[in-house]
């Protein structure tokens, strides 16, 4: 039987060396692919987070954020401090809090939320309360059945401003009849706050797309 033809090791170096340079276009052209999906995302997001709705709507949906111990943080604060206003305003007549207990918490972050409105004068009949969810997708999935409940079918979504893209689309793959209405201030207001929680939106939007969660 005849020995296998073996190509002699220039030869052998020269594939060796061509496959590798194949591999490696293919790695820079996948990670050109993936900052240019990222960058176009990034403005998205940034574009969005000016847009808000003027019109009417039932309710106010307060997406939940840290509370510490058993008050609002900073954060949570701005949201409920911009519900409140729609709602004095007459645009909605009613609030949904949103937000569970975290196990180093006394409260949960609806009754954290609804404790400040009634201190801030609204009254509690017209707050509606979500105190399970622990995630932005469980905001929204949770709240729906609170708010069939309580009659509510149109919301304006209250969050800061990077959080609104996501937000909305989110609210939209639940069926929700939502419009946005973005916090006018904000804790992020530095690029040293601003730039990680707008990175983050890029990835938790690409990883929803991709997968849902």
């Amino acid at each position: 039987m005849a020995s296998p033809v073996r190509l002699p090791n220039r030869e052998s170096h020269v594939c060796a060396m061509r496959l590798a340079h194949r591999s490696y276009r293919a790695i820079l052209a996948l990670s050109a692919a993936i900052v240019l999906l990222a960058g176009g995302l990034a403005v998205d997001i940034w574009r969005y987070a000016g847009q808000a709705s003027s019109q009417p709507a039932d309710a106010a949906l307060v997406l939940g954020a840290a509370v510490l111990w058993d008050r609002p943080s900073p954060v949570l604060v701005e949201r409920l401090r911009h519900a409140q206003t729609l709602y004095e305003n007459g645009q909605v007549s009613r609030i949904i809090v949103t937000g569970g207990r975290s196990p180093e918490d006394k409260l949960s972050e609806a009754v954290a939320s609804r404790n400040w409105l009634i201190d801030n004068g609204v009254p509690a009949s017209a707050i509606v309360m979500e105190d399970q969810s622990r995630t932005t997708i469980e905001n929204f999935a949770l709240a729906v059945p609170v708010m069939e409940k309580a009659e509510i079918g149109t919301t304006l979504i209250v969050s800061d401003p990077l959080h609104m893209r996501r937000a909305m689309l989110i609210a939209n793959r639940v069926g929700m009849a939502a419009q946005p209405s973005p916090t006018t201030t904000s804790r992020y207001l530095s690029w040293q706050t601003t730039l990680p929680f707008l990175f983050r939106e890029v990835w938790l939007i690409g990883q929803y797309v991709l997968t849902g969660t």
